[in-house]
This record gives structure tokens, C-alpha cells and sequence, in this order.
């Protein structure tokens, strides 16, 4: 493939802006190199899965409620060539990552955790056991490394793009035709075999996203299982600024499955109230002053099971029995009021009306850190200092929680003067080292170019 043409996909898929494409295209270029090195000579096929920012909606996914994710044009590039086998060989450039392979079955064995090759072997199982015959492997080369890649721990969705990009690659060279919403869901229900329980949003606005547009997804499939989402124009004038902390996600699995579990828990105690609810979703029009009442703002293991309700039942992935008291009511609280959030923000994004969208992310900060608790003291002093910021409209923590990045919306003008105001600030007041970036919306995921090298 000529650089001609390569730029030609790139500007498709990212900004056209000239000295951006040609930054993509030098990257490509060495990660075709490097395949090369490693596997030797022949077709090579390059598939992208973007990272995700969340503009507002956390931890509402899997609570059946509403996002509003960005695909980022941070992503990560699968190239892949196929085998004749069934076995799958990994390498990365990163030697973080080390080389690893292992054979397609419906019952992979996990590897240790935390090894990134949890990632494709959870796509390769999903697609075995969905499938009536046994499964081609590929030979693949991971590209994720920053600025262009996805910073890793930063919350936003490297291991999602990496089971995204995966899955496709292992399914084209099955034959296998996946792709919109049936990918997405796909791909979700890989990641489970790395053990978090999370919800769909990752997954779809990787698969799913467009340039210069948010989506507003709503996370309830109706009765044939289909998804409601649309494209909402990202506003004009102003940037949607990423700064990474410097704080990396800890081991959040056991965190993020406790607030899943706590969630349901919400949902079985209302329903002595509301019998026909499966879902926080559910009581969404429902004013909280009524609800509140109905929620203990923590109850214990002994309480529930004396009330009929088994916590360790609640979460299919299991809770450790040392897991005694429950914070019922302020994590609901938080689900129910940012879903009303995502909605209101939406209606503000088509008015134009970025003042109120500002409003917006600062109270769902504001809840995720108080009501969720998934925010850190250095999250919370960096929102604290982007919102002092005379251009900074609002800010909140982005992705999953417990260190990783914030989302800053600034007026275009105050960009330049942003970028050198918060890491300084946020260097006197922590001691950590902050980065920033613009964030640009990219395509979703797919088959970015084919070459022989």
C-alpha cells in the first residue's frame, strides 16, 4: 500500500488535518516494520479500535441507563496475518508486553492476572463457542503506545479497544461477518472473562463512533434486543480537554464489581416498592425525596439475607465474604441523578447551550467522587483546578474511576493558556505530573488498510 493511499484511509478515519494524517501514516508505517521483523514477509491487515471519553453518563451503563461517550483518535492498531492453525501469537513493540500465544478453544484457561493476552483470548472463546466449527488463528502485532495510542490506566478504554480490534481480527479471518451493535455486544461479553462486570458503553462507542460527534446511547435494548443510540454534533468553539493525572488505575475489579453489586442490591430492595423494576433505569421519573427513604444508606450481609436477599447471589462474579456493609443509597442516588444528567445534557449540546453542559459535568463530578466514591484526592484537586480556570466551562473525572484522567471543557481561546496553567498548578499542589491533550473524535472501529510487506 502506497503513502498516497494509506493517507487517503487515514484522513477517513481521523481529522484530515495534513500534519495529523501524516503523524498516523509515520505510524503505521513502523508498526507494518516492526510486523515485518518479527513475522517475516506477506499481507498484512491493520484494524483500529479507538479509545473512549465519556463527555457525561458514569456508571449508568450497566445500570440500563444512559452515556454519552466520544471515540477518541487515540486508539489501538491490530495487525494481523493469517495461519493455517488454530493457534494465536501476540507480540508488541512494548517490551512491557512481552510475547505470548496460545489455541482457539471454547475453554481457554485464563492467563495470569492482569496479562494483556486475557484480552484475546476472551475474544477468541467468545467467537469458538458461537461458532460450529473450530477457528483459525493470526499472527498479530499490537500497537498502542502514546501520544497516538491509548494511554494505558488512564480510563479511557484501552483494554476495550484492544478486545475491539481483536475480535475483528479473528473474525475476518473466520469468515465471520460482526460488525454495529452485534460487535459491540460481542465484545462485551469477551471482557468478562478478564472478570469485570461493566456495561456496554466502551464497547459500543469504539465500534460505533463518528468523527465530530458524541453518542448518546441508551444502554436498555428494547424487546427484540435492539439498541437506541444517535450521533450528537460535538459544539463548536470550545475543546474537550483530556489530562491525564499521572495517577495510574489500580487493580479497580474488585471496587468496580462491589459498586455493580450495590446498584442491584438498590434495585431488589426497591421492588418490595416497585415490583416491576429490574433496573435503577427504572425509577428514573421517580423524585428522589420518595425514593430516598426506601434506600438504607448501608446495610449489612445479615440485613439482606434476613430481608430474603443473598449479597453473594446479587453478582454473578461473587463478592468475598468478608464483604459485611453495603452503601445502598448514595451510590443509587448517584445513577439515578446522572442518568436525568445525561438526558438534560443532550437537550443542552442540540441548544448550544454550553454554559449549562459546563454545569452539568461539574455536578456529575461531583457525585461520582461523593455520592460513587470512584474519585482520588489528586482527581479531585485537578478538577478543583481546571474549574478555576476563568475559560473552563466545567470538569469532571472520565472512565471507571480511582485515578486516570479528567475531561476539561475550555473555550477555544483559553486552550493555549489552559495547557500551561493546570500541570503547573496541579505540580505545586500534588507533585504529580499532569498531560494534557485536545481531544478529536474519530471513527469507529474497523479494517483501516491491507498491505504486503
Amino acid at each position: 500500500m502506497n503513502t498516497t493511499a494509506l493517507e487517503q484511509a487515514l484522513a477517513s478515519v481521523y481529522s484530515p488535518e495534513p500534519d495529523l494524517v501524516a503523524r498516523q501514516s509515520e505510524r503505521y508505517q513502523r508498526a507494518l516494520r516492526a510486523f515485518a521483523d518479527h513475522y517475516g514477509p506477506g499481507e498484512v491487515r491493520v484494524f483500529h479500535a479507538p479509545g473512549r471519553l465519556n463527555l457525561i453518563g458514569e456508571h449508568t451503563d450497566y445500570n440500563h441507563g444512559f452515556v454519552m461517550p466520544v471515540a477518541l483518535d487515540k486508539d489501538v492498531l491490530v495487525l494481523c496475518r493469517a495461519r493455517q492453525d488454530a493457534l494465536v501469537r501476540l507480540t508488541s513493540p512494548e517490551a512491557a508486553f512481552g510475547e505470548r500465544q496460545f489455541g482457539i478453544s471454547a475453554e481457554i484457561p485464563p492467563a495470569p492476572t492482569g496479562d494483556w493476552t486475557n484480552y484475546a483470548q476472551g475474544a477468541a472463546q467468545w467467537l469458538q463457542r458461537a461458532s460450529a466449527r473450530q477457528l483459525l488463528g493470526i499472527d498479530v502485532l499490537v500497537e498502542g503506545r502514546a501520544p497516538l495510542g491509548i494511554p494505558r490506566g488512564a480510563g479511557l478504554s484501552s483494554s476495550s479497544a484492544l478486545t475491539v480490534a481483536l475480535m475483528l481480527a479473528l473474525a475476518e479471518r473466520n469468515g465471520i461477518e460482526l460488525s454495529g451493535v452485534a460487535l459491540a455486544e460481542a465484545c462485551s461479553q469477551a471482557e468478562w472473562y478478564v472478570g469485570t462486570r461493566g456495561g456496554i458503553m466502551d464497547h459500543f462507542s469504539s465500534v460505533l463512533g463518528a468523527r465530530n460527534q458524541a453518542l448518546f446511547l441508551d444502554c436498555r435494548p428494547d424487546a427484540e434486543g435492539r439498541y437506541c443510540y444517535e450521533h450528537v454534533p460535538l459544539p463548536e468553539g470550545h475543546q474537550l480537554m483530556v489530562v491525564e493525572s499521572g495517577l495510574a488505575h489500580r487493580n479497580t475489579g474488585p471496587y468496580f464489581n462491589r459498586r455493580v453489586a450495590e446498584g442491584r442490591i438498590g434495585v431488589r430492595l426497591l421492588q418490595a416498592h416497585y415490583p416491576g423494576i429490574t433496573h435503577l433505569r427504572d425509577v428514573g421519573t421517580i423524585p428522589w425525596e420518595i425514593l430516598e427513604p426506601l434506600l438504607p444508606e448501608a446495610i449489612t450481609s445479615g440485613e439482606l439475607l434476613a430481608r430474603g436477599i443473598d449479597p453473594e447471589k446479587v453478582l454473578d462474579a461473587g463478592l468475598s465474604p468478608q464483604t459485611n456493609t453495603f452503601l445502598v443509597r448514595q451510590r443509587c442516588r448517584h445513577v439515578i441523578t446522572e442518568n436525568r444528567r445525561v438526558l438534560e445534557c443532550v437537550q443542552a449540546l442540540r441548544a448550544g447551550d454550553m454554559v449549562r453542559v459546563g454545569q452539568l459535568v461539574d455536578a456529575a463530578h461531583a457525585s461520582a467522587s461523593q455520592d460513587y466514591d470512584i474519585s482520588t484526592p489528586e482527581i479531585d484537586t485537578l478538577v478543583s483546578l481546571a474549574c478555576a480556570f476563568p475559560g473552563c466551562l466545567g470538569a469532571r473525572l472520565t472512565g471507571a474511576g480511582w485515578g486516570g484522567c479528567i475531561l476539561a471543557i475550555v473555550e477555544n481561546a483559553q486552550a493555549l493558556d489552559f495547557d500551561q496553567y493546570l500541570p503547573a498548578a496541579y505540580k505545586e499542589s500534588t507533585g504529580l505530573n499532569a498531560r494534557i491533550f485536545a481531544c478529536r473524535s474519530a471513527a469507529g472501529a474497523g479494517l483501516v488498510a491491507a498491505a504486503n510487506v
